[in-house]
């Protein structure tokens, strides 16, 4: 009996997980998924239609993470349209310093998230993501309710801070993407991330422009004491609704994370993991598990006998909690068992370019959005003079080109030239857009070559460059969130990889506006072509971030099947097989991964 009290490990079936982007059986190495024959292994063309063969994608849980993500940008974005006037309210901001407070609050969210997002990552790495996840909606809801009610600066620093502490979901759905996708679905899976974003970017300004309520609904023709209640109390509820369809429907997708005992279970647990430092409880599951792996390390040669006590695991359960109700080192955070993981598992020479780059990325990405209505409502010389609504409704055309882009063109542009070289194309286009906005013409301009007027060449001018930086921005994103993906070099850390690409996004979302804020403000005082000041830095910054991308060079940052050296050689191929391959070529032809 003593023999079979701690053994946990027959419960655990031996499987390959299902994110397949390890050329090896993962957890412990990363490229292609195994495969049957011994050719595919080494990474040779079987001539098989198996090898390509698209995975299904798992809609259900892909619709569950869409509707997180819609909801949680739905709600950040609803703060933008009113944020400013809110500002004015405040009995500490003066005039002329709107401005500068309102990108206070901004990077407020954005310091506190680059302080916690890679914790949030560490943690679901450790707990599980669905835990992760519900804690930061639920504490979000939380701080939407109190942003509402703020009347003072320092309430609404505090409370922006709040929310970006304990909201890191964005990393935490993309590691989700990868661990339910393999090589041959990811990219279409991926893809539809930023075509979320992008509606979350058209329905939150909705949301925060249409609900402001200037007017007391209770008492007709007074002023209203507090006109933003009721945007923040919607976006409360979207996220209720959220956190309900989380707690019944979302599936838990971390693989270590499914040998822990249902959620409710572990809720239990709480206090005992808050007493972690002053009592001798811990969670039961977590001393079964840490005996369990202790035993399976010393004891590896009895993995026969464990097997065969697997029948009589449930009979000894009460026991096995009393005995090592005492354990004095069982761990709070359990780990992968059989591994001990360092910071060269996480960070290796690509994932280093990749968070550099990533970086320079967002840093760029912000400072864009940052400068552009600042620049379209400066008055001239500096900027051209275009109304509020007119910005929004441009900007409404860049979210509609992301849906666009997203839905009809990436897929096949990655196809065509792989993640890596779409990556540095993005960021080449950020170069050309920074590049040439500051030549954007005037509203009283004459026409080139006496055609059509000032204000449409202004208009199709403008257009042009915000399809630049939107396509820019949306297979950039999509790209490096592919690339940090395969990128990992062992699924149980790809929670912790994607919470560090986080934080460094909020690094520059946090930086961006004032670096960006203060150099158009600079721009302002220079006599001829001031807007070219920040406009060509960040086109320097990000000719850099282009640079760098050359290095990203690692085997196993592409999709299942897709090469660099296919040529047409592989496309006629793909044809062929398509041709008389009696159905199975078909199933090539959907995947799409045999391209130029």
């Amino acid at each position: 009996m003593g023999r079979m009290k701690p053994t946990m490990e027959p419960r655990r079936k031996v499987s390959t997980l299902h994110y397949q982007t390890f050329p090896t059986q993962p957890p412990t190495s990363r490229g292609r998924p195994p495969s049957a024959s011994p050719q595919s292994r080494n990474g040779e063309h079987s001539g098989s239609d198996d090898e390509h063969h698209e995975s299904p994608l798992p809609t259900k849980q892909l619709a569950i993470l869409a509707i997180i993500a819609l909801a949680e940008q739905t709600a950040l974005n609803s703060i933008n349209p009113y944020l400013p006037e809110m500002v004015q309210t405040f009995p500490e901001v003066r005039g002329g310093q709107v401005g500068m407070y309102t990108g206070v609050i901004a990077s407020a969210f954005a310091l506190a998230q680059f302080a916690t997002n890679y914790f949030w990552g560490w943690l679901s790495d450790r707990i599980g993501r669905k835990p992760v996840i519900l804690t930061g909606t639920a504490l979000t809801t939380v701080a939407f309710l109190a942003f509402g009610f703020c009347k003072t600066l320092w309430q609404a620093i505090l409370v922006q801070a709040f929310m970006g502490l304990v909201n890191g979901n964005a990393g935490i759905v993309s590691t989700c993407l990868g661990e339910i996708t393999d090589r041959t679905n990811q990219s279409r899976a991926f893809t539809y991330l930023p075509v979320v974003y992008g509606i979350g970017a058209i329905t939150g300004p909705l949301v925060g422009g249409v609900l402001v309520l200037y007017e007391n609904p209770f008492k007709k023709g007074e002023k209203n004491p507090l006109p933003y209640v009721l945007p923040n109390l919607f976006s409360a509820a979207i996220l209720v609704i959220d956190l309900v369809i989380c707690i019944f429907l979302l599936e838990e997708s971390h693989e270590e994370a499914r040998n822990f005992p249902p959620l409710g279970k572990r809720v239990e647990n709480l206090f005992a993991w808050l007493w972690q430092f002053t009592s001798s409880t811990r969670p039961s599951y977590l001393k079964k598990l840490f005996r369990t792996r202790s035993h399976h390390q010393h004891h590896h040669h009895h993995h026969h006998h464990r097997r065969q006590s697997d029948d009589h695991l449930d009979g000894i359960q009460e026991e096995d909690e009393e005995d090592y109700s005492d354990e004095p080192d069982t761990p709070m955070f359990p780990t992968a068992p059989d591994e001990q993981l360092s910071s060269r598992d996480i960070l290796n020479r690509d994932t280093l370019l990749l968070l550099a780059t990533y970086f320079i990325f967002q840093l760029a990405n912000i400072a864009y959005n940052s400068l552009y209505p600042v620049f379209a409502e400066e008055p001239p010389p500096t900027g051209r003079g275009l109304k509020p609504k007119t910005v929004g409704l441009s900007l409404s055309f860049a979210g509609l080109i992301t849906i666009v882009f997203q839905v009809s063109l990436y897929g096949r542009l990655r196809d065509r030239i792989g993640n890596k070289v779409t990556y540095r194309v993005s960021i080449a286009a950020f170069v050309v857009a920074f590049a040439i906005m500051p030549f954007v013409g005037y509203k009283d301009s004459p026409p080139p070559f006496g055609i059509g007027s000032g204000m449409g060449w202004l208009w199709l001018e403008l257009g042009a460059t915000l399809v630049i930086k939107t396509v820019a921005s949306v297979g950039g994103l999509t790209s490096a969130l592919l690339l940090i993906t395969n990128s990992a070099s062992n699924n149980n850390v790809l929670g912790s990889l994607n919470g560090l690409a986080q934080t460094l996004s909020a690094a520059g979302r946090a930086v961006g506006p004032f670096i960006s804020g203060s150099l158009f403000t600079a721009a302002t005082k220079l006599p001829h072509k001031g807007e070219a000041l920040p406009f060509g830095i960040f086109a320097g910054i990000s000719l850099i971030g282009f640079l760098l991308g050359f290095g990203i060079k690692g085997e196993g940052l592409e999709a299942e099947g897709w090469s660099s050296e296919s040529g047409e050689e592989e496309e006629v191929e793909d044809e062929e097989a398509t041709i008389g391959g009696s159905g199975n070529g078909d199933a090539n032809e959907r995947t799409g991964l045999l391209r130029k």
